[in-house]
């Protein structure tokens, strides 16, 4: 029988802050700024409501660099925003190649993937 391994790793640390592995900061300010920039200006409830979410919490989320605009949506966030397709493709680009770096240049101990092996 396979044995599920399950990871259980620790984010890097910089003077007592953690790191997030994952980065969409390109994203956020992307998105943020041509929401406040935009004709329209567009409130974070109102961005969220075109895109079919209840409320604003999501483009806060997102702005704040939580999370990223689903791959799915981008046409439709980019049509919204007058956002080209170059600039949104080359945000997420940016971001996921940082993403890519931070887990690269994590060097993450043997007893830690050990760890997480024996449960």
């Amino acid at each position: 029988m396979l044995k599920k391994r399950v990871f259980k790793l620790q984010l890097p640390y910089v003077k007592g802050e953690v790191i997030p592995m994952r980065s969409f900061h390109n994203i956020a300010k992307l998105i943020k700024t041509k929401r406040v920039e935009h004709t329209k200006r567009y409130s974070q409830s109102e961005l969220s409501l075109i895109l079919g979410y209840k409320n604003g919490q999501f483009i806060s989320n997102v702005e704040r660099g939580l999370c990223s605009i689903p791959l799915k949506m981008l046409s439709t966030v980019a049509s919204v925003l007058d956002i080209t397709h170059e600039e949104i493709k080359a945000a997420v680009l940016r971001d996921f190649e940082e993403t890519v770096t931070n887990y690269i240049n994590t060097d993450f101990s043997k007893e830690e993937i050990a760890a997480g092996e024996d449960e």
